[in-house]
């Protein structure tokens, strides 16, 4: 892939980056039906880059057969309307072979896990992702970084040696250390999306992010591509318009450690009638008594 073609991926990871949920049927199957009515509901809304097999996808809940048809599915329903970034991760092989069937199947990118590992050093966090760069080489790559100690240095090595690392989905909950962290890494070099959603979209852009991702545009994609539009244009006081309307609903999604996060999603989803408000373990389904109060946050809001 030439500089050229990275030139458009990297203007499509500048962007509201969805995370669609995973919807289940009753037999705990993958509900194909629901799933793409999902996809065209956020396509049709204007959602430009799609992240399939990401968190607010239940990714670590789903089997690798799974994961492979999630990527199809999202990749033949965005075929020409949508950027598609695949998530990866697990071990090396697993992920190297996530990321060639991505490839082979018409992802433009991938997205990759944050390593689960007890024992995560910077150089090894280097050979991980590099590795898995190196396989896809015409893929662009963006790491999902969540850990608070990795080294600039580390990521800023991973774009000396990858020139397909493209972009850096950062997840740590804290604005100063993303303003150093990404001008040491590079502020030019890579797109940074802010990884933890709505809420840290303005601080985030306000020094530097140009991308957010997103589980709340699976409900209301025009309050998420509005608040987009207000921060393109530097009028943030009408991007906390929209931050103090989602704010009620974001936290309770971050509250204990994000434990509801995506069962806050499903739930609005099945408020709407759009799919089942099923989840897998280690998450679990809303309490039929707190279910009334995700209806009513989104009941106004413009879809």
């Amino acid at each position: 892939m030439t500089s050229a073609d990275f030139s458009a991926l990297r203007s499509a990871l500048a962007d509201v980056v969805a995370i669609p949920v995973t919807p289940f049927a009753a037999d705990d199957s993958l509900d194909t039906a629901a799933h793409r009515a999902l996809l065209g509901r956020l396509l049709d809304g204007g959602v430009r880059t799609l992240t399939p097999n990401g968190n607010t996808g239940e990714f670590y809940a789903l089997s690798p057969q799974e994961r492979r048809a999630v990527t199809e599915l999202t990749i033949e329903e965005a075929r020409g309307r949508a950027m598609v970034l695949v998530g990866v991760g697990h071990d090396v092989p697993t992920a190297v072979a996530a990321a060639e069937h991505a490839r082979d199947a018409g992802a433009e990118m991938l997205m990759v896990h944050q390593p689960v590992h007890p024992y995560i050093s910077h150089d090894g966090w280097t050979d991980y992702h590099r590795a898995i760069a190196d396989a896809v080489p015409g893929l662009g790559v963006v790491p999902y970084v969540r850990d608070p100690q990795l080294s600039a240095e580390s990521l800023a090595a991973l774009g000396e040696a990858c020139p397909n690392v493209i972009g850096v989905k950062y997840a740590v909950p804290d604005t100063a250390r993303f303003a150093a962290f990404s001008r040491d890494a590079g502020l030019d070099r890579f797109v940074w999306i802010a990884g933890l959603a709505e809420l840290y979209a303005v601080p985030y852009f306000a020094v530097g992010a140009t991308g957010f991702t997103s589980g709340l545009v699976n409900v209301a994609p025009s309050v998420s591509l509005g608040m987009l539009d207000a921060l393109r244009a530097g009028d943030y006081p009408a991007a906390m318009k929209t931050w103090e309307q989602i704010r009620p609903f974001e936290e309770l999604r971050a509250a204990r450690q994000s434990a509801d996060n995506v069962t806050v999603v499903k739930e609005a989803l099945a408020s709407l009638g759009l799919c089942r408000r099923e989840v897998r373990a280690p998450s679990r389904v809303l309490p039929e008594d707190r279910r009334a109060e995700i209806a009513e946050l989104v009941a106004g809001w413009a879809v």
